[in-house]
C-alpha cells in the first residue's frame, strides 16, 4: 500500500499524539521526503511550507518526537503518528501541546499553563 501524496501539493497532514495518554501534541505535514526520514530515523520530520524545507521537530529545542507508532487514514492521505515527546513541551510557545486554548462562551481562553521558557530554549 503506497500513501496518497496526490492532494494538498504533495503533503499529508499529520497528527502528532503522545503515545502515553492521547494527548494531541500538534499537526504537522509531510512530504514524501519528510515521511520517509521520520521512519528512518524514529524522529517526526515535517516539511516547512513556509520555509519550503524539512524541518526534524526538535532541532533547535532539544524536544524532539520519538515514533512509536504510524497509522494511516482509510484514505491514505492523513497520519496519526504518536510519539514520545522529550522534553517538556512541543508547542514554541512554551506549551506542553500546540492546543492550549479553547472556545469559551465564544471566546478562546489559555486553558493550561506553559510547561517551559521559550526565550531560554530558541535563542
Amino acid at each position: 500500500m503506497r500513501l496518497d501524496f496526490s492532494k494538498l501539493d504533495g503533503l499529508l497532514p499529520a497528527v502528532v499524539q503522545d503515545h502515553a495518554d492521547q494527548r494531541v501534541l500538534m499537526v504537522g505535514f509531510m512530504n514524501e521526503e519528510a515521511f520517509a526520514k521520520t521512519v528512518e530515523t524514529g524522529r517526526i520530520t515535517f516539511f516547512s511550507r513556509s520555509r519550503n524545507e524539512l524541518w526534524t521537530k526538535g532541532g533547535s529545542s532539544g524536544h524532539y518526537l520519538l515514533v512509536k507508532d504510524i497509522q494511516v487514514d482509510c484514505d491514505r492521505d492523513t497520519l496519526l503518528v504518536k510519539a514520545e515527546p522529550l522534553g517538556p513541551g512541543v508547542c514554541h510557545n512554551g506549551f506542553r501541546s500546540c492546543f492550549y486554548r479553547r472556545l469559551d462562551s465564544g471566546e478562546w481562553r489559555q486553558f493550561e499553563t506553559p510547561s517551559y521558557d521559550p526565550k531560554a530554549v530558541y535563542k
